[in-house]
């Protein structure tokens, strides 16, 4: 099952690599390999890439071509990727870590095994597609809605959809206890805009020939008939489907209901038999986010055939399942997924195992990657270096001058109250009762799904735990945790360039210290405004203070929306807003905690650059990439953060020590003047 509730968790999102597939798992082990002596850096002595820039360029006409762009001009997007830049070699790097361990350890251990097994080709192609027609027998031999029901009722842990599903959340009213927050599905593209924008149609033209395709390789009759009701069910679903800038919004995610009124308010589904199959039971409260649409897709369920239903739900199964069948079935859905990224081959099959592993075992390989790759020199300054961003955001908020003074107090109350978690839990989750079957790949993805679905159940009606993470250790990102009030930095992230011990404190401040700048701000931001110290979902600020922050914030998204990503497709700052104000803040925090940690003391010139200089090149690295058109947008369709160009010129462009570092004057094509800068923190 895949829940479309977006909450009020955000995070960085360096780099977008497509998943291996829609499958399930998400969110005393193997011995880890030895760790290996380090390779030069490519980052010159002090952290940047200086050979990256084009000289040619003057900074103020274009910042992102002068500080990166004879990279631009020599690296080509691989095949295989819908991007490439910062964000993808630091999310290479760690994953040839984990092969490292994946590839040493035994065949008996549980990582060791799936690896093997996946790359087992002569005996996947021998299976063939044998599991998925026991489960597509299954699907089609249901004999009524309600069995129906009951069946998709079980894919919270295994292959196939769901047009309603499940997430356990915190409590927007009492967020000290978790709760079940219901949503929307049933989707097989990314969202509603891929059926009902015109810029998607060979997306859509992609997607209706897997379905053609996946119904004639099951032998289903009438193939191209079928085809056409499953895509005309999905474009019902679309239709009744939220924007994304809607599902971003916890004000309008947050309504609660009794189990008693959600049956009332949405009477097409069979609720009792939806929640207690999909392992929660009867619960005495949930929260509809998306509600108008459970309530229209649920009305649309009652009214489709269970034909049309069940022949839906086989290509649901087939969609997640293909990737771990032979490779006709490999290739029929890359067919299709390629359209969405504008990639021209598919990943080689040993990055598609770890990618699998590095999913579905995340906290098990975690902790191996952590003992071997994090060291704890990088956890204390880490540590260190928030402690002193959280300082300069209180400066920022006693010193804004559209906050009153009791929203002020509250803010700094809010801050004073959020946790950092860098590096790695506390506490490692344990897999020992995950039990796999040596040579049943297909079996295993799904009995790994099971294990982390019960796993993210398991807390419903219970405290909720700060001390878990909604990341894995390794994964090259950061989050602020919302309705939790947290931050959380995995060890992935904490790599050059994006953050060395060693490096320059301009780099680390300019890079990972506006990453950090960038998550701490989501708690005061256009959704973080919403969320008190508590985890409470309620506006603590004034009529006023709302008021002259939406003034603020206009004329930010007003720059962002005249950002053209690719022909005709521009910025959405509807739906980016929240992360463009945090790229914006956390870059101001950010230079205000590099100056305190100067402590007083003239920045060194190195290479010829100033310290305010190399923290602008090191953020300008920070963002450095180029994408593929289709997988642009993607992004600017499903994706709250805009493209990496914008993440760089969008700040930069509003501060004045960038346009006295580079000394950017009027006539420079990025100057903006003065009383147009936007002015939010």
């Amino acid at each position: 099952m895949k829940s479309r509730i977006l909450l009020s968790v955000a995070a960085i999102a360096l780099v977008a690599v497509p998943g291996l597939a829609d499958a399930k798992p998400k969110p005393k082990s193997a011995k880890p390999a030895a760790k290996a002596a380090p390779a030069p850096s490519p980052y010159g002595r002090w952290g940047v890439d200086l050979s990256a820039r084009d000289l040619s360029v003057r900074p103020g006409d274009d910042f992102q071509l002068y500080s990166t762009g004879h990279w631009l001009a020599t690296h080509e997007i691989p095949a295989d990727r819908p991007m490439t830049g910062t964000g993808l070699d630091v999310y290479e790097h760690t994953q040839a870590n984990l092969r490292s361990l994946i590839t040493n350890a035994p065949a008996t251990s549980q990582y060791g095994m799936l690896y093997r097994d996946f790359m087992d080709t002569a005996k996947i192609e021998k299976v063939g597609d044998a599991p998925l027609k026991v489960d597509v027998a299954r699907i089609m031999a249901l004999p009524d809605k309600a069995a129906f029901t009951r069946d998709m009722a079980s894919t919270g842990g295994r292959f196939g959809g769901s047009v309603e599903g499940f997430q356990v959340y915190a409590d927007p009213a009492n967020p000290a206890m978790n709760t079940i927050w219901v949503g929307s599905g049933g989707m097989g593209m990314p969202n509603r805009d891929y059926y009902l924008e015109d810029r998607f149609k060979p997306q859509r033209e992609a997607y209706q020939a897997f379905l053609l395709r996946t119904l004639t390789m099951l032998g289903i009759p009438d193939a191209q008939a079928a085809a056409q009701r499953i895509y005309d069910f999905e474009h019902a679903i679309a239709e009744r489907s939220w924007t994304a800038e809607d599902q971003r919004d916890i004000s309008k995610l947050n309504n609660p209901m009794t189990a008693a009124e959600l049956a009332a308010y949405a009477p097409g589904v069979d609720w009792p038999a939806l929640s207690t199959g999909f392992g929660i039971g009867t619960p005495a409260k949930l929260i509809v986010a998306d509600n108008t649409a459970v309530r229209d897709i649920a009305k649309l369920y009652a009214e489709t055939p269970l034909d049309t239903l069940k022949l839906w739900q086989v290509t649901q199964t087939a969609m997640q399942a293909a990737p771990y069948l032979n490779q006709a079935w490999v290739d029929s859905r890359f067919q299709y997924v390629k359209t969405l990224s504008g990639v021209s081959s598919i990943l080689p099959r040993e990055k598609r195992a770890v990618a699998l592993i590095d999913d579905g075992l995340g906290e098990l390989i975690g902790q191996d990657y952590v003992r071997a790759y994090f060291p704890a020199i990088a956890k204390t300054k880490m540590q260190a270096l928030v402690a002193n961003l959280k300082v300069a955001m209180a400066d920022r908020i006693r010193g804004n001058d559209w906050m009153g003074d009791a929203t002020k107090q509250a803010a700094l109350t809010k801050l004073s109250r959020m946790d950092v978690m860098v590096g790695y839990p506390d506490k490692f989750r344990s897999y020992a009762a995950l039990k796999l079957t040596p040579g049943d790949l297909y079996g295993n993805v799904q009995k790994m799904g099971a294990f982390n679905y019960a796993y993210a159940i398991e807390d419903v009606g219970k405290p909720v735990d700060r001390k878990k993470w909604a990341m894995n250790p390794q994964t090259v990102n950061a989050y602020n945790g919302g309705l939790e009030n947290k931050i959380v930095f995995p060890a992935g992230i904490l790599q050059a360039p994006m953050f060395s011990p060693g490096a320059d404190d301009a780099v680390n401040y300019g890079s990972i210290g506006a990453v950090i700048g960038h998550e701490i701000s989501h708690g005061f931001d256009d959704q973080g405004r919403k969320v008190d110290a508590t985890g409470a979902v309620r506006d603590w600020w004034t009529a006023d203070d709302a008021r002259r922050f939406e003034e603020r914030a206009k004329v930010l998204g007003d720059q962002y929306g005249k950002f053209e990503a690719v022909p005709g497709v521009f910025v959405n700052p509807k739906l980016t807003m929240g992360e463009n104000i945090a790229d914006f803040a956390g870059l101001q925090v950010a230079l205000d905690a590099y100056y305190r940690s100067l402590g007083g003391r003239k920045a060194p010139v190195l290479d010829g650059l100033t310290g305010d200089q190399r923290f602008f090149l090191a953020f300008a690295q920070t963002w450095r990439g180029k994408q593929r058109e289709d997988a642009m947008r993607n992004q600017i369709a499903t994706d709250p953060h805009s493209p990496r160009r914008f993440r760089l010129l969008g700040p930069v462009s509003n501060i004045q020590p960038w346009y006295d570092a580079f000394g950017v004057k009027p006539g420079d094509k990025m100057y903006i003047p003065p009383e147009k800068r936007a002015k939010i923190w």
